[in-house]
């Protein structure tokens, strides 16, 4: 396996690709699915702040970029960290299923419930992984903050729709 070495820190790069591969095969996977519900999204009513919807795959991706490093920090990490890898795991599942219960089945009310218990797994998957790697912690923050502006919207397209 092919490591780069900077003082005591070793990329596992096999690993690394592995962690950031699989929210963006979760996320790709979503998108492919929902893709006619994410379609019809553009004629509901919207909240006020609604970015443009460019803007949503591309926030996405940047996420799950970061969320899959922050699973390598802790995957690599000598300190137990099999709790934090499976709530990371579950919390994934959840985010995965939030997007067919969004766009496709378009059940507002259950999507903002399913996402309220997304947040609150983000939240303890976070202060997991901040116990095992700060910097994977503080690499989970943008994710809790874009689904808690997600919660935003989605309650917002519930109540206007």
């Amino acid at each position: 396996m092919r490591t780069y070495s900077e003082g005591k820190h070793n990329i596992q790069w096999k690993t690394l690709i592995i962690c950031i591969a699989v929210p963006l095969a979760a996320g790709g996977l979503a998108a492919l699915l929902t893709r006619q519900g994410t379609e019809t999204f553009q004629w509901l009513t919207q909240p006020p702040l609604t970015p443009p919807a460019w803007l949503f795959p591309v926030a996405w991706t940047i996420l799950y970029v970061m969320m899959g490093i922050a699973s390598y920090l802790v995957a690599v990490s000598e300190k137990p960290n099999e709790s934090a890898l499976i709530a990371y795991g579950i919390q994934l599942f959840f985010n995965f299923t939030w997007s067919l219960i969004f766009f496709n089945i378009k059940n507002y009310l259950m999507a903002f419930i399913w996402l309220i218990m997304l947040w609150i797994l983000i939240v303890i998957t976070t202060v997991l992984f901040h116990r095992i790697s700060k910097a994977a912690g503080w690499l989970m923050v943008p994710y809790l903050v874009w689904v808690t502006f997600a919660g935003y919207l989605n309650l917002g397209i519930y109540l206007l729709n």
